[in-house]
């Protein structure tokens, strides 16, 4: 090595390093961030009587509901319930067929879950966790019964353009 050489490699060991990261911003952890919460627990269930009563007999009509609201009105909520009915009680994987409206909820309102979580509820907990569905759209205003009130406010559901009452 020349002289010249060792003496610019001995300055640049002398001096100080340099610490680049105290110029770059924080890490932004961008999955916790945009993750919102549920608005209400998986064991709410009681939280909403008439609710709670329907999905415990007569699951179809509260997943209908939810299809319906999820999809924007493309699916009707007869065609749904039907659907789940026929998957439910004549085959017992209803639950399945439900977990992928949960999963399309989530991800259109970036609600924090997994998948294996969401696949648990609806296997374990298959009604709770349709009352939390439909308990998150009401919340949300996107679902609601003629008559129903909330925040004192009734809440009186959409007609589709075209429609007279």
């Amino acid at each position: 090595m020349s002289s010249t050489n060792h003496n610019a490699y001995e300055k640049l060991l002398a001096a100080p390093p340099s610490n680049y990261e105290d110029d770059l911003p924080a890490p932004v952890d961008l999955e916790f961030d945009t993750q919102a919460q549920w608005s209400s627990g998986l064991s709410n269930c009681c939280s909403n009587v008439p609710l709670c009563c329907i999905t415990c007999w007569c699951p179809c009509v509260t997943f209908g509901r939810i299809a319906e609201a999820v999809d924007d009105g493309k699916t009707s909520c007869v065609t749904s319930a039907t659907i789940y009915a026929f998957f439910t009680y004549a085959t017992g994987c209803g639950w399945i067929y439900s977990l992928t409206y949960r999963s399309k909820l989530r991800k259109q309102y970036m609600l924090g879950a997994s998948a294996f979580q969401d696949c648990l509820a609806h296997f374990c907990c298959e009604r709770c966790a349709l009352c939390q569905e439909y308990r998150e759209l009401q919340h949300r205003s996107v679902a609601g019964d003629a008559g129903e009130k909330k925040d004192g406010v009734e809440v009186v559901p959409m007609v589709p353009n075209g429609m007279t009452r």
